[in-house]
Order: C-alpha cells, then sequence, then structure tokens
C-alpha cells in the first residue's frame, strides 16, 4: 500500500512538472502557425493589390464616361465641360506639386518650357476636346470602346518614327501587326456598321428621357463623325504618349511635368471653349450632374487614377495594367444601359470585341518581344563573363 501511495505521488509530481511544459510548447506552436498564417496571407493579399487597383482604375474610368455622358446629355457644352474638368485638375494637382517639388525642382528652360505646351496642346486640349465632342455625338460606351485602340496607336507611331521594329519572322512580331489590323477594323466596324440594337434591360433610368432621345436623334452621319474624332483624338494621344518620352529626359520630374501640362492645357481649353461658346449660361455650374462630372473627371480620375497607373506600373509594368482596359468597356456598357439607357448596337458589339482582341494580341507580341530580348541579353551578358573569365 505505501508503495502504491509513494508511486502515486511520484507520478502527480511528474504530470505537474511536465503539463505546464506541455502547455507552453504548444502555445508556442500555435504561436508560430499563428504568425506563419497570417505573414502568409499578407502576402496573398500584397500580391493582390495590383490586380485590384487594376480593377479599380478601369472603374473609374468607366465613371468618368458615364458622368461626362451625363452632363453633356444634360446640355453642358463639350468645350466648357473640357475647360471645368481640366481647370479642376489643375486646382488639385498644383498644391500637391508645390508641397512635394518646391525644393527640389528642376530649373525650366524656354524651349522645355515650349515643348511641354506643345505636348499639352496636342497631347491633352486638343484630345480631351475631341473626346467630349465625339462622346456628345455617339455614346459612353463608344468612348470606352476607342481606349482598346490606344496600345495598337501607339505602337504604329512608334513604328512610323522607327522607335519599335517588326519582325515579321517571328511569332511575336506577327501577332503585333495582326493586333494592329483587328484594332482598325474593330474601329471601323464600329463606326460604319450599327446592325439591329439589342433590347435593353429596363425601361427607367437615372438620367433616361433625354438620353434616350439624344441617342434616336443621333444620325448615321452624326455617330460616323463622332467615331472618327475620337478615332482622332485617340491617335493624338497616341502620338504623346510616344513623344513625352524625350522630353521627360530634359525635364525629369514626373508630377511637375504633368503638373505644367495640365495648367497648360486649361489655358488652352479655356481659348478654344471661350471661341466656341459665348452663352455665359453655358458656363454656370450648379449642385447638378454637371459640376458631379467635372469634379468627379477633373479631381478623382486625375487624381486617384494617376498615382494608382504610376504605382501599378512601378509594381507590374504597363503591359499588365494596360491588359485591365477592356474592364472599363465592359462596365461602362452594362451601367449605360441601365443609368443612360443607351442602345446597344450589334456593331458596337463585334467592333468591341475585335478592338478588344486586337489589343490583347499587340499586348502579347510585346510582352513575348521583351521576354526574348532580355533573355537574349542574359545570354550575352553570361558570355561575356565567361570570355572575361578565360585566362
Amino acid at each position: 500500500m505505501l508503495t502504491t501511495t509513494i508511486f502515486l505521488k511520484k507520478r502527480i509530481t511528474y504530470f505537474h512538472t511536465i503539463l505546464p511544459e506541455c502547455l507552453f510548447q504548444l502555445q508556442n506552436n500555435s504561436a508560430i502557425f499563428s504568425s506563419y498564417n497570417l505573414k502568409s496571407t499578407f502576402l496573398e493579399m500584397e500580391g493582390k493589390k495590383p490586380y485590384l487597383a487594376g480593377i479599380l482604375i478601369q472603374s473609374l474610368y468607366a465613371g468618368m464616361y458615364l458622368v461626362s455622358k451625363a452632363a453633356l446629355n444634360d446640355g453642358m457644352n463639350s468645350f466648357v465641360f473640357t475647360f471645368y474638368r481640366q481647370a479642376a485638375a489643375a486646382i488639385f494637382l498644383v498644391p500637391v506639386a508645390i508641397a512635394y517639388e518646391r525644393k527640389g525642382a528642376p530649373p525650366l528652360s524656354c524651349k522645355v518650357l515650349f515643348k511641354i505646351f506643345m505636348l499639352a496642346f496636342f497631347g491633352i486640349c486638343l484630345p480631351l476636346n475631341a473626346l467630349g465632342l465625339g462622346l456628345r455625338y455617339t455614346s459612353s460606351s463608344l468612348a470606352a470602346a476607342t481606349t482598346n485602340l490606344l496600345p495598337a496607336i501607339t505602337f504604329f507611331i512608334a513604328l512610323l518614327l522607327r522607335m519599335e521594329v517588326v519582325k515579321l519572322r517571328s511569332l511575336y512580331g506577327i501577332a503585333k501587326v495582326v493586333g494592329i489590323i483587328l484594332s482598325l477594323g474593330g474601329a471601323a466596324t464600329i463606326a460604319l456598321y450599327k446592325g439591329p440594337h439589342l433590347k435593353p434591360f429596363n425601361h427607367h433610368h437615372p438620367f433616361g428621357n433625354a438620353t434616350v432621345g439624344a441617342h434616336h436623334a443621333h444620325s448615321n452621319k452624326s455617330w460616323i463623325e463622332g467615331s472618327f474624332i475620337m478615332l482622332a483624338g485617340n491617335i493624338l494621344w497616341g502620338l504623346w504618349l510616344v513623344t513625352q518620352g524625350p522630353v521627360l529626359k530634359e525635364y525629369p520630374s514626373k508630377l511637375l511635368f504633368t503638373t505644367l501640362q495640365c495648367v497648360l492645357s486649361t489655358v488652352q481649353s479655356f481659348l478654344l471653349a471661350l471661341a466656341f461658346e459665348r452663352d455665359i449660361s453655358q458656363w454656370k455650374l450648379g449642385l447638378d450632374v454637371r459640376l458631379t462630372a467635372v469634379a468627379y473627371s477633373g479631381i478623382v480620375v486625375t487624381g486617384v487614377t494617376f498615382y494608382l497607373q504610376t504605382w501599378c506600373i512601378e509594381k507590374k509594368g504597363p503591359v499588365f495594367l494596360a491588359m485591365f482596359t477592356p474592364l472599363a468597356l465592359i462596365i461602362t456598357t452594362i451601367c449605360s444601359t441601365f443609368l443612360l439607357g443607351e442602345l446597344i448596337s450589334l456593331g458596337s458589339v463585334i467592333g468591341g470585341l475585335l478592338m478588344v482582341g486586337g489589343l490583347y494580341s499587340v499586348l502579347w507580341g510585346k510582352h513575348k518581344e521583351q521576354t526574348v530580348d532580355k533573355s537574349i541579353a542574359d545570354e550575352n551578358k553570361e558570355c561575356s563573363e565567361v570570355v572575361r573569365e578565360e585566362p
């Protein structure tokens, strides 16, 4: 009996000793697993941020097309709208530029200022006014669709300026050429062929009555004119994207460079609007859709998307960001039918699909070309290092 009692006491003492250690070890393991799970979750969220940014950027652009069209349908002059939009963007950007660049601003010569002035006129003032004018004659979904032309147009302009080379013997070279053809074919289809309209999903629209009437009032002639005006604006925009690179080398401050273009384009847009619209009533803004469109397009789109695009390109590159461009077309097309009562034609659907196909063809070809060039450069670098190491 005594032996049994001593044995039980020893066992109880052992369990009292080992149990806290086991619990402590279990807590440590739980903490390790918990921190590991948190870390993996954080890394997953970090990896998804560029995708969320790409979706948000295109959603903001879709909203811009919708509110801009709503303001124009409300009777706002397109030239006045463009001026107010740029003025709002300038008011937003100037304090930011002064706050961040007042000490380290590079010197600005008259020659560089003239180049920035010309870039602002041909790359911002004229394209935005063309977008507004074309939007008045067509639809918000068409405005969103034509943005898919931009990569193909930019590549084609760079090709004409001998800044790009097409290797027709390679698959990626053929893909880029096919992409240009598809994009231009899509633009021509949207402009020249309407076809039957798809049935609307609903008949109640927040901005509906004036919009539907305006849509039916668009003749084939005005639709074609508006389409080609938008195409001309995108060509100028593509030219701006290609030619601003050399100017940025002369004036490397991106924020001041953008702000200067915004301010100069505001002055240019004001003079252009003054030439086309002398009615004072058209310049008045109230607490309505016009003010909403101006504030949204000028501040939200210019301010937020500028930062998000810069961040996204820095993280994933321009090709990654351009891949999300068709999303704006999808969002705009769906929302325009519900909010604006726009009718979707078969020609718009076919043309949009062709342009999206052309976009991805150009992007794939460009990405493949960059990959091949990088691998060749790496091989040449390795070969040169081997040659140096040889006695």
